[in-house]
């Protein structure tokens, strides 16, 4: 890269760096910004909390203040007609047995239950006791039962009642016969028969100028529909909120609530009973605590400030003031809705300016980089021109494939191969140009290439009898190109067969060498020969390399090549050998290294000749050389010489069999043979067939 290019390349970077600094300053001056926001609106929103908490509680104490006062107020009417003297005087004359008017006992009612009804009659109308009139008068049709006045004795029985009294009977029994002497009291709110809500008053009548301390004479029992005068008391006068509203509701039982007054969606009376676990429910909260104020949720789930009161004096409801929160807190809502619009157009403003300003900065370096990148351009087109120059004047193929195994490039010998011009390959499958059966070596070796990341070689004969080396390099992404494969395709077909020519003439070579000695020793005949064939059996099962195997085959092949500077005399004497004549038996087999100095092998023929005679111990020849520093050839032939040797007769000696002979080997195992090349003897005999082959001493050639 050119020194204009670095400093471009760097005015960017510092650009892109100023741009990312200035816009996580802002995003931080942001989040610390709507932090203190909301802090701020929920600071007002607490201050709006606590005056909904005193406007409501206020509302909530009036409205249980009202109905408590008008509880109060009708046990204190039927109390009043309790205390009234006369009534005391008439229900205990009632009680005693009663005169009739004039004093005559004639069965017709007596003066005093006549004065009473008059009395109670009176007393209904005026505090609201009567039963309700009729729309239609129709003298055939009673009033409804449900409301009314009446004189019980203290066995729940009625001397005195109104007209439209309901009997005591049921509920309204139970009340009167449970209520504890000398107390009054108020039955709850029920439903009565017509289906409106109605209560029940009592007050106990004592005799005139009795004290409470005396037991009653009995009661004035009050019974009246309650809906219109009780469930207006609810309505809190001059409330502006549309959803302000107060609700009366009691605990049935450990688990239910039932709310009393009707409700804005029509609910009757009575009509709606939810179980105490409701999640945030208003009305489980007003019958639990006495007084409360809370955000929670009304019957219908919907969120609202409640006000609660519970504990009323006389009877057991609780007393809810509710407004919906959505609309009591839209200012605050609103407030907080305003102010974070505001903050983040702020930064909004801030970024566009800071975006507006690097724009301007990245489009001058755009158009240096467009220019860098013209100029860029030209040299690459000007080296792909100079990589088909160079390409094109050689006789290998070369192409770079993608990922897709498209064409990116061909030189002149890979189209001539495509039958196709360079240009028209760029672009195209490389199976749609070859064929599938040609195309899938490539594409395999080019995915192997890609994945390892390393070169590939491998040589393979093609149908038509040449042979070609395959190379895939795998090519990283550069100047914006993806990465691909680089493929060349190189004909060896001509070195290998000089290759064959020269392995024919060496292994011609060899054979004439072998058929020398083997004329000259008739008692060694074919020894060199079987040398080799074990020498290649156990270096197989010793897994060396070909290039390994070939060379221990031939250098025990050629092992006996030096005996021909050995005078025939002694090759052939029978007699005992001295020691010296041992000696130069075995400096042949050095003796035949040196013979082949000159000439070419795959392997280290002659090297594994000299090193034949060691011992693994160090003490054969070249003395020193031990365990692993000798040739692997060289261990292979020196155990193969000895096994075959004492396979076969010799002129001062018989053959040995072959459990002698691999007894023989694992005995020297450590001092004269490698552990390993024994062991893959034994296996070769055992294992692989060889015990059959070379049995008697005596091999298949």
């Amino acid at each position: 890269m050119s020194d204009v290019e670095q400093r471009a390349a760097r005015q960017g970077r510092k650009a892109a760096f100023t741009l990312a600094i200035g816009l996580l300053v802002l995003l931080a001056v942001a989040v610390v910004g709507v932090l203190l926001v909301l802090r701020f609106v929920d600071d007002q929103r607490q201050q709006d909390l606590l005056a909904w908490q005193t406007r409501l509680s206020i509302i909530a104490d009036s409205r249980k203040s009202d109905v408590e006062a008008w509880v109060t107020r009708q046990l204190d009417d039927v109390s009043s007609l309790a205390n009234n003297a006369s009534l005391q005087l008439y229900m205990a004359q009632l009680l005693t047995g009663g005169t009739q008017e004039g004093g005559d006992n004639t069965g017709e009612t007596p003066f005093e239950a006549d004065y009473l009804s008059n009395l109670l009659a009176v007393a209904a109308e005026r505090d609201g006791f009567a039963a309700p009139k009729p729309t239609e008068v129709n003298a055939n049709v009673a009033l409804p039962a449900v409301a009314g006045m009446a004189l019980v004795d203290k066995d729940g029985k009625v001397l005195v009642a109104t007209p439209g009294m309901p009997p005591i009977e049921g509920a309204l029994k139970d009340f009167v016969l449970n209520l504890k002497p000398g107390t009054r009291a108020v039955l709850d709110v029920f439903i009565d028969s017509t289906g409106e809500p109605a209560m029940g008053f009592a007050a106990p009548v004592y005799g005139v100028q009795a004290d409470t301390s005396s037991q009653p004479l009995g009661l004035v029992v009050g019974v009246k529909q309650v809906a219109k005068e009780l469930f207006p008391l609810l309505r809190q006068p001059g409330e502006t909120m549309s959803t302000a509203r107060a609700v009366l509701v009691r605990k049935l039982d450990d688990n239910t609530v039932e709310y009393l007054s009707p409700l804005e969606d029509g609910t009757p009376p009575m009509g709606l009973r939810l179980n105490k676990s409701t999640p945030e429910l208003d009305a489980a909260l007003a019958v639990t605590v006495a007084s409360s104020f809370a955000i929670r949720r009304d019957h219908a789930g919907r969120e609202v400030l409640a006000a609660t009161r519970g504990a009323f004096r006389e009877v057991p409801w609780a007393l809810i003031y509710e407004v919906e929160r959505k609309e009591a807190l839209a200012d605050s809502d609103a407030r907080a809705s305003r102010l974070l619009t505001m903050l983040l157009l702020a930064v909004g403003l801030v970024a566009a300016a800071l975006l507006a300003a690097w724009w301007q900065v990245s489009s001058r370096r755009a158009a240096e980089t467009a220019e860098r990148h013209r100029a860029t351009a030209e040299r690459l087109e000007a080296q792909r021109h100079l990589l088909r120059l160079v390409t094109d004047s050689q006789p290998t193929e070369i192409a770079i494939f993608d990922a897709d195994n498209k064409y990116r490039f061909a030189n002149k010998a890979a189209a001539l191969r495509a039958g196709l011009p360079p240009e028209d390959l760029v672009g195209k499958q490389i199976e749609n140009v070859l064929g599938p059966a040609a195309a899938e070596p490539i594409e395999a070796l080019n995915k192997k290439a890609m994945e390892t990341g390393e070169p590939v070689d491998e040589v393979r004969e093609l149908a038509s009898g040449h042979v070609l080396r395959a190379t895939h390099v795998p090519v990283p992404a550069s100047a914006g190109e993806p990465p691909g494969v680089l493929v060349t395709h190189e004909d060896l077909t001509e070195a290998f067969r000089e290759r064959e020519r020269r392995e024919r003439l060496q292994d011609q070579l060899v054979a004439a060498l072998v058929g020398v000695v083997d004329r000259r020793d008739p008692f060694s005949a074919e020894h060199s020969t079987r040398v080799g064939k074990l020498a290649g059996e156990i270096a197989t099962e010793m897994g060396l390399s070909p290039v390994q195997i070939a060379t221990a085959q031939t250098a025990g092949r050629l092992m006996n090549l030096g005996k021909i500077l050995i005078d025939p005399a002694l090759l052939t004497k029978g007699a005992d050998l001295s020691e010296d004549e041992r000696q130069q038996i075995r400096r042949a087999m050095l003796a035949s290294g040196d013979l082949l100095q000159g000439v070419e092998f795959d392997g280290p023929v002659s090297e594994t000749l000299r090193q034949s005679l060691t011992r693994w111990d160090g003490t054969g020849v070249p003395v020193g050389l031990k365990g692993e520093d000798i040739l692997p050839t060289a261990r292979v032939v020196s155990v193969a010489n000895a096994f075959v040797g004492m396979l076969s007769a010799r002129a001062h000696r018989s053959a040995l069999s072959v459990d002698d002979a691999i007894n023989a080997c694992m005995r020297d195992v450590g001092k004269a043979f490698d552990r390993r090349t024994v062991a893959a003897l034994v296996n070769y005999m055992d294992n692989r067939g060889g015990r059959a082959e070379w049995e008697h001493g005596v091999s298949a050639t």
